[in-house]
């Protein structure tokens, strides 16, 4: 409840911060026991100290979407989960679903179950709960479309190959405000995208692999971006160049992770200085690429590009 807390405390003139709570869990880990009392003063000394760091709380309109983002989230794991019931149920008769995409899934569930009756009344309950949630996807899915076609910074967004309507407003919505940022730089770090190091006297200086903190499913979208640009992508942009080397070097996960954390900057310098992003030497993208992606997205719905 910290960010209804913090507004309504706000709202009525009393200076508020919100703290980190991995950091301040930290802190007070010095602590012998852990009691109400001992963790109000281990925070009563934090703030005294200065030794605390401030979270940045997101608009109320940032927090209404990624709740939509992460309700639709939801629901395609829970419709990856009964998928996989299905199979796992199915393999202990020996009957196996072999490779079936969302589309021929459900028609080959009861090509396998045949005449049995009972595999047959078990299998079709679960598979009308799927129905279900995929049709629930798809309402929130075109809620999704309908909110980055009527948003300019999104739909610059999506000018950058491999990155779509989900990635584009899960990034916007988690940064909430560009001004928060010193640079672009640390919005990787924000991410988890930048390795760990651990050093120690004048003989250990050790880094690692990324952090993985922060918002790990803009963390995914970006890597997802990543993969899709230095995979399936055929035009040319400085990112990918950059990109294929590392590959060279190091290998295609090592190269993706870097490719999305060079996205992340990039999307945070396309909306700090409203600029589009480079494909190559020559200049951005047409914007009416954008277009057609989303006209695309939207399919048959009544929602328009804005």
């Amino acid at each position: 409840m910290s960010p209804w807390l913090h507004a309504e405390l706000e709202s009525r003139g009393v200076p508020v911060i919100c703290l980190e709570a991995y950091h301040a869990r930290a802190a007070m880990r010095a602590q012998r026991t852990k009691t109400d009392q001992t963790d109000a003063r281990g925070i009563a000394h934090l703030v005294r100290a200065g030794w605390f760091r401030r979270v940045h709380i997101k608009s109320d309109q940032s927090y209404r979407l990624r709740f939509l983002l992460a309700q639709r989230a939801l629901l395609v794991r829970k419709r990856v989960d009964i998928e996989n019931s299905i199979r796992q149920s199915l393999k202990v008769f020996g009957l196996r679903m072999g490779i079936a995409g969302k589309a021929k899934f459900e028609g080959r569930a009861r090509e396998l179950v045949g005449d049995d009756a009972v595999l047959g009344g078990l299998v079709e309950a679960m598979l009308r709960v799927r129905q279900a949630i995929l049709e629930e996807v798809a309402r929130l899915h075109k809620l999704v479309i309908g909110v980055v076609a009527r948003d300019e910074l999104c739909r610059r967004y999506m000018r950058i190959p491999g990155v779509g309507p989900i990635t584009a407003l899960s990034f916007k919505t988690a940064i909430d405000d560009p001004n928060r940022f010193d640079s672009a730089k640390t919005v990787g770090a924000y991410f988890g995208l930048t390795p760990k190091r651990w050093q120690s006297g004048e003989t250990i200086d050790r880094q690692g692999r990324i952090s993985k903190q922060g918002d790990k499913d803009v963390r995914r979208c970006l890597f997802e971006a990543a993969h899709i640009l230095l995979v399936k992508y055929r035009g040319r942009t400085p990112i990918k160049t950059l990109g294929e080397r590392l590959m060279a070097q190091k290998g295609h996960h090592k190269a993706t992770v870097a490719v999305a954390r060079r996205l992340a900057m990039a999307m945070y310098a396309m909306w700090r200085d409203g600029t589009e992003f480079q494909l190559d030497a020559g200049g951005p993208m047409p914007a009416g690429d954008a277009h057609i992606k989303i006209r695309r997205l939207l399919g048959a719905s009544n929602l328009k590009p804005a």
